[in-house]
C-alpha cells in the first residue's frame, strides 16, 4: 500500500485510462474524488472503489468551467480533508481536417484538454503549497509528441501539457511539489474503438511491441509517479506506448 492514506483526485474519472488509474490509486491505498460529466457513470467506479475499502467521493464537473471547479475543489477538502494527488486525465477530441475544422472543434478540445487542467491545477496549487507536498500528473499523449493528421487541435492540447507541466514543475519544486506528464501511446479504450481494421494494421507497424496498451498499464505510470519512489523525478514525460515514440 504505497499511497496509504493519500488523497487523489481525478478528472475524466468515469472510464477508460481515468477509471484505471483511480481504481489503481484506491489499490494502492488512496481515497479518491472522481471527476467527470456523468455521474451515474462515476458511481459505479466509485462503488468499486468503496468494495477495497478505500472512500470515494463522487464530483460531476465540467472542468472548462473555472468556478465549477473551484466549487470542486473546495468540496473534495471539506469532505476528504486534504489533496495529495492530482491527475489531469479529462480529454475530449473532434477530430477534422486543418482546412475543415471549426473554432468550436478547435476551443472545445483545447478548453478540456488544457484550460480543464490548469483551472484544476490552479485550484489544488495553494493547498499543496500549505501542505508543502504533493504530486500533479498530466495526461498528455504521444501525439502531443508526433503529430497526427486531422488531430491538430488534439495535438495542440497535449503538446501545450507538456510545456505546462515543465512551467509548474519548476514553480512549485521548492517546495516539494513534483509535476510530471504522462504519453500514452494507442490504448484500448472507447476512444480506440472506432480505428478501422486497416488503420490499427498501420499503426501496430509502428509499435515494437506489435499491440495496443491497456488502461491499467497507463494506471501503473501513474501509481509510481504519484509514489515516494518518484519525489526526486519531477517536469519530466514518461511515454507509455510500447516504444512507438523514442528519443
Amino acid at each position: 500500500m504505497i499511497l496509504e492514506n493519500q488523497i487523489a483526485l481525478v478528472t475524466g474519472a468515469s472510464r477508460g485510462i481515468g477509471r484505471a488509474v483511480s481504481l489503481a490509486l484506491a489499490g494502492e491505498g488512496a481515497s479518491v474524488a472522481l471527476v467527470a460529466t456523468k455521474a451515474e457513470l462515476l458511481e459505479q467506479v466509485a462503488k468499486e472503489i468503496r468494495g477495497l475499502g478505500r472512500e470515494a467521493l463522487v464530483l460531476q464537473v465540467d472542468v472548462t468551467k473555472e468556478e465549477d471547479v473551484k466549487k470542486a475543489v473546495e468540496a473534495a477538502l471539506d469532505k476528504l480533508g486534504r489533496i495529495d494527488i492530482l491527475v489531469n486525465n479529462a480529454g475530449v477530441t473532434r477530430d477534422n481536417l486543418l482546412m475543415r475544422m471549426s473554432g468550436d472543434e478547435w476551443d472545445a478540445v483545447l478548453d478540456t484538454n488544457l484550460k480543464g487542467a490548469f483551472h484544476f491545477t490552479k485550484a489544488v496549487t495553494r493547498t499543496m503549497l500549505k501542505q508543502k507536498s504533493g504530486r500533479i500528473i498530466n495526461m498528455s499523449s504521444v501525439i502531443g509528441l508526433m503529430g497526427n493528421p486531422g488531430q491538430a487541435n488534439y495535438a495542440a492540447s497535449k503538446a501545450g501539457l507538456i510545456g505546462f507541466t515543465k512551467a509548474c514543475a519548476k514553480e512549485l519544486a521548492s517546495r516539494q511539489i513534483t509535476v510530471n506528464a504522462i504519453a500514452p501511446g494507442f490504448i484500448e479504450t472507447a476512444m480506440t474503438e472506432g480505428i478501422t481494421a486497416e488503420i490499427r494494421n498501420k499503426l501496430l507497424q509502428m509499435i515494437p511491441q506489435q499491440r495496443f496498451g491497456r488502461p491499467e498499464e497507463v494506471a501503473r505510470a501513474v501509481v509510481f509517479l504519484a509514489s515516494e519512489d518518484a519525489a526526486y523525478i519531477t517536469g519530466e514525460v514518461l511515454s507509455v506506448d510500447g516504444g512507438m515514440v523514442m528519443d
